[in-house]
């Protein structure tokens, strides 16, 4: 169990001695959770500070050996019991299933046998969060453990899909720099389940600490009452172990299915201690939430022109009769979603001096992040709430995977000085149609720039 929780920084993870000890748990509360005619739940608060005898054997890339004793561990949570089906032969029920609906602490220390573990920088948090995305995804709820009592079939008791979830990660901002040279080059883990197979893992952007990944990913649901995604923001340290920036959380029933909701999340140290206030930064993502079985019936709310499959499928509500429609032929047409966008830069507001003067001359770059497309406005001189009423069009070719980043700078004689910046998918423009908003300007302290956004479709179909 423990080599598919393996991370990346360890070669090899085993266990070399596992005895529980001699303290026995303590159950501390009973209760019987109200259900259907065919089944029993039932919980019970749990409490144990045990006396283990647990070693870890583990082996670095660099082929280090060592062994490491987990130490006293205390741990309190609530297990939740089903017995189901309920039958009419002794013991009454069919099957038990088992799983850990609440984790209300876990403490362990860990120390490695005749040496100090913080003379490798790494191990300690890598082996630490093994362990708890171990136990996290190994009886957590909504997983279960089901143990036949009666023979029979009981499949269907087992966790199963009931969704997916799809996941653009755009960008980050203000991150920590853990770099003594230069920047943090930072990457993103992005999980439901801890397992390895299920992680998806973002590009390493070099030397950046507000980085834009622009990157998607999907994920499979199977509680989405109960389950999180998870983001992970690290940075790169090559050969070595790569240092955790920052942390976040999003609760999944949050989410309405269909609709694509823009998140901030803020970036914390740790999930279950809230060790310190410090700023990490924060990591934006798009999310859309689609049970299974209605991917292909979740309708755009804001045109009845596409259906809205993925954050990355489109499909037109009026296929040309001589595609293949048939649902049940497990043909699918992705759509390229190409147009044209229409860019409006009306004004700014609340905008840094950058002059001596006390004034700024600020002018916008427009740009395609994609395609590299720029335009440019004019220069508005002396103003610190300059009005520019330009329109741009792009010609856009795959509207889904591109951003529009709007960048504003100070004109000066001998160059320009950045302002700041707004990074922005096409998801918004491209089911509404049309916008008109005034969006906060990264870099700055309160400056805004209002855009009109206008999309104009020519969707095309590939196989």
């Amino acid at each position: 169990m423990l080599e598919q929780y393996r991370p990346a920084v360890l070669a090899a993870l085993k266990f070399s001695k596992l005895t529980l000890g001699t303290v026995a748990p303590q159950f501390t509360g009973v209760s019987i959770i109200d259900g259907d005619a065919k089944s029993i739940t039932m919980e019970l608060d749990m409490q144990w500070d045990g006396n283990p005898n647990i070693i870890l054997d583990i082996r670095t890339h660099l082929g280090v050996g060592l062994p490491i004793q987990v130490k006293n561990i205390g741990f309190t949570g609530v297990f939740r019991f089903v017995f189901r089906p309920l039958v009419d032969e002794i013991p009454c029920f069919g099957a038990i299933s088992f799983s850990l609906r609440e984790n209300k602490n876990l403490d362990f220390k860990l120390k490695v046998i005749g040496g100090d573990i913080s003379s490798i920088p790494g191990i300690s948090d890598a082996i630490e969060e093994t362990i708890r995305d171990a136990i996290a995804d190994s009886i957590t709820w909504p997983v279960r453990q089901v143990i036949p009592i009666i023979p029979g079939d009981y499949s269907y008791l087992e966790l199963k899909p009931v969704g997916t979830l799809e996941v653009k990660l755009v960008q980050a901002k203000e991150l920590t720099n853990k770099d003594i040279i230069g920047k943090s080059d930072p990457y993103a883990v992005l999980f439901i389940r801890p397992v390895r197979s299920r992680m998806k893992t973002s590009k390493v952007i070099n030397n950046q600490l507000n980085p834009i990944w622009n990157e998607n990913f999907d994920f499979i649901v199977e509680d989405e009452t109960t389950q999180h995604l998870t983001v992970r923001v690290f940075d790169d340290e090559g050969v070595q172990a790569s240092e955790l920036i920052g942390c976040a959380q999003f609760s999944l029933k949050e989410l309405e299915p269909g609709k694509v909701k823009d998140v901030w999340l803020k970036l914390v140290k740790d999930l279950q201690i809230q060790r310190d206030n410090k700023n990490r930064g924060q990591v934006q993502l798009e999310l859309l939430y689609c049970p299974q079985g209605t991917e292909n019936a979740v309708m755009n709310p804001f045109t009845r022109d596409f259906r809205l499959t993925k954050l990355e499928k489109a499909l037109k509500s009026e296929p040309d009769e001589k595609e293949d429609t048939d649902p049940t032929s497990g043909k699918r047409k992705d759509v390229i979603l190409r147009g044209v966008l229409s860019v409006t830069v009306i004004s700014a507001e609340d905008l840094p001096a950058v002059d001596l003067m006390g004034k700024s001359d600020p002018f916008v770059v427009l740009i395609m992040r994609k395609t590299e497309q720029k335009q440019k406005t004019r220069v508005v001189h002396n103003s610190l709430d300059p009005v520019w009423n330009q329109t741009f069009d792009f010609v856009v070719e795959d509207a889904l995977h591109d951003l529009l980043l709007v960048e504003v700078y100070d004109h000066d004689t001998f160059g320009k000085d950045k302002m700041g910046r707004v990074v922005m998918t096409l998801t918004r423009v491209t089911l509404e149609g049309e916008l008109t908003e005034a969006f906060p300007i990264d870099g700055t302290k309160s400056g805004k720039i209002s855009l009109h956004l206008k999309w104009t479709s020519q969707p095309i179909f590939r196989d």
